[in-house]
């Protein structure tokens, strides 16, 4: 990523409001990268650290794009992109995430993401799929299926190899943690971030279009009716690709124009990260005002007396 001699501006500021008058506010800082990943604009400090969380999964379906595994076993875009997701649980996105197993001959009784609470089995998970989909590439490559999330398996090697090659960056620098699910996630800088969505937005090699193709072409697969990403992406097909992360992360990047989109909220909330989205995508052209509009009643409007309010903006640089 190239650092330019600014990287820092005025944050933005999430307000909720009730009846006009503001009760809780968030700090919500944003970077703009393209794929050769220049920092072309932010707001707060692009050099943020955070961890990418599920922001990560559609670069951890690199190791089932890359090895052969789709081919080996008849996988689908619709596989593809259940298995970047962080899905809700639903019937057809379970038994996605199961058909992925069932076509590697995998019994679900490997996937080692938690049963959620008040389910039966862990491929109600929001993470099976990507966790189904890293026990395909380990029965493509013959790895062991037993210990797939230890950072030192191979199939966890070969993702950090993916990320090191597209950052530029010698792996062994990259600090990881353990997400929710078991699977290594890594601490990135907000510009990392966005540099990462401006090179899934170039769509620049077969394995990157494969995997836009299958989130835009299944956006409910990535996250459920009603969620950000699946109606972001639904209300404006083949312009944008959108994952979420857990913590505040929201990743975007822009098909066409290779440009990617990083948004940190410093207190995590959920509602801040769709609030300043929607408020950038209108601020750099990438939707419409009527899907800004059917947004903002979703996820900005809060029954009668409550909404929330962004104030500031990006400072190109």
């Amino acid at each position: 990523m190239t650092m330019g001699k600014r990287t820092q501006a005025t944050a933005l500021e999430v307000r909720l409001l009730r009846e006009g008058i503001i009760e809780s506010k968030h700090t919500v800082q944003a970077a703009i990268c393209d794929n050769r990943g220049r920092i072309l604009s932010v707001a707060g400090n692009a050099e943020t650290s955070t961890f990418v969380r599920s922001a990560l999964k559609p670069f951890q379906a690199l190791a089932v794009t890359s090895t052969g595994t789709l081919e080996r076993y008849d996988l689908s875009d619709k596989d593809l992109a259940i298995i970047t997701s962080s899905h809700k649980g639903t019937i057809e996105q379970v038994r996605q995430a199961f058909n992925i197993l069932w076509r590697a001959d995998i019994d679900p009784s490997a996937l080692q993401c938690p049963i959620p609470e008040g389910k039966r089995s862990p491929l109600e998970h929001n993470c099976s799929g990507k966790h189904a989909g890293m026990l395909a590439v380990c029965q493509q490559c013959n790895w062991s299926l037993n210990n797939y999330l230890q950072r030192k398996h191979p199939v966890q090697q070969l993702i950090l190899g993916k990320v090191s090659e597209l950052l530029r960056m010698p792996s062994e620098e990259f600090i990881s943690a353990h997400d929710d699910c078991g699977a290594p996630t890594y601490l990135l800088q907000l510009g990392q971030m966005a540099a990462l969505y401006a090179q899934l937005a170039s769509r620049s090699s077969l394995d990157m279009e494969r995997i836009v193709r299958a989130m835009s072409h299944h956006p409910v697969m990535v996250a459920g009716e009603g969620e950000f990403d699946t109606e972001l992406m639904s209300l404006s097909p083949g312009e944008l690709v959108s994952k979420s992360g857990a913590e505040g992360v929201q990743c975007i990047g822009r098909l066409g124009e290779g440009l990617g989109l990083a948004i940190k909220v410093i207190d995590g909330a959920k509602r801040a990260k769709y609030a300043a989205a929607i408020h950038l995508l209108q601020q750099l052209g990438w939707i419409t005002p009527s899907v800004a509009d059917a947004l903002s009643e979703k996820f900005m409007n809060f029954g009668k007396y409550k909404r929330l309010e962004v104030i500031g903006e990006l400072s190109f640089l």
